[in-house]
């Protein structure tokens, strides 16, 4: 099946939309903190997503379904979103959108213990390309090789492995699940769990209009939008080519720390990119996980 112009034109816009939702992390999480950022924005999109489930009369099941929403919801949104907004405090928003590329790689591994899906001799590869390329993005000089750096990289790519095990969990047991209710779901539940820790570590403020527009947008945008956007392309040109949008992340995420924060682009980040890239296309083409969307029922970084 060829690409129609529409839907190249909705991975690129959803590329542009996840990444930039990186730089909105590294905005928010000096004036909000880590847990904050994370919860308000599954909150928000969340409720969102859920009152147009409720508007457009698409079922969800909750009663049946809320313990699937819910471990989707931790491991695809509440967890990753505060390993990356903790490591948002140290690490640039492009470096975090590179290591993010890393998902399909761990999905590859768990695909092979729980979905039957051996590594053959080109996933191996691109497991190994994509080790190089995130050993060159971090050891390179783009980062300050301090503890507070490798654990901060630690996080982001902790965060990238609950992405791959929560697509994998789907996967293997969520094919009666609605995927627009496992969205909004799975995001409500997450902002249950996330809240009651706002309330043991609030903002350091001050919360300005400008911090509420950053915290409408991340939610809003790269949240809700993003997976109607997301679920759209599914439903369009199927899983494994939506999944071609890991490739496109990174290089929106240089572009947007470039544009809107003025983070430098080195040559060893560009050449971590590549090998990451490289990597989960050679896993991808190799069928690891395949049918496995990277965010299922999660947002980008």
């Amino acid at each position: 099946m060829t690409l129609r112009p529409a839907d190249v034109a909705r991975l690129v816009a959803l590329a542009g939309i996840w990444s930039v939702s990186f730089v909105f992390i590294k905005v928010l999480v000096p004036v909000l903190g880590a847990v904050p950022t994370a919860a308000f924005r599954v909150s928000i999109a969340g409720a969102a997503l859920v009152a147009w489930l409720a508007a457009t009369g698409r079922p969800a099941d909750v009663r049946r379904h809320w313990r699937a929403y819910l471990f989707v919801g931790i491991t695809a949104s509440a967890i990753p979103f505060v390993l990356f907004s903790y490591a948002a405090h140290t690490l640039p928003a492009s470096i975090m959108a590179i290591l993010n590329a890393a998902t399909p790689l761990f999905a590859a591994l768990l695909a092979a213990r729980w979905l039957d899906e051996p590594l053959d001799a080109r996933k191996l590869a691109g497991i190994a390309l994509g080790a190089a390329g995130v050993a060159l993005v971090t050891g390179g000089g783009a980062i300050a090789p301090t503890a507070q750096a490798w654990l901060a990289v630690a996080a982001s790519l902790g965060a990238t492995l609950c992405y791959a095990v929560s697509g994998v969990w789907l996967k293997r047991r969520g094919a009666a699940l609605s995927p627009y209710a496992v969205a909004g779901w799975s995001q409500l539940l997450a902002g249950a769990v996330l809240l009651p820790g706002v309330a043991f570590l609030p903002p350091p403020g001050p919360i300005s209009p400008s911090v509420v527009a950053n915290v409408l947008g991340l939610a809003l945008l790269c949240s809700a939008v993003a997976y109607l956007l997301y679920y759209r392309l599914i439903r369009d040109i199927g899983p494994t080519r939506t999944m071609t949008v890991t490739f496109l992340i990174p290089a929106f995420g240089l572009l947007w720390g470039a544009l809107l924060l003025g983070e430098r682009v080195t040559a060893t980040m560009v050449g971590g990119m590549l090998l990451i890239v490289g990597g989960t296309w050679a896993t991808l083409r190799g069928g690891a996980a395949a049918g496995t969307p990277a965010r299922a029922g999660s947002s980008n970084g």
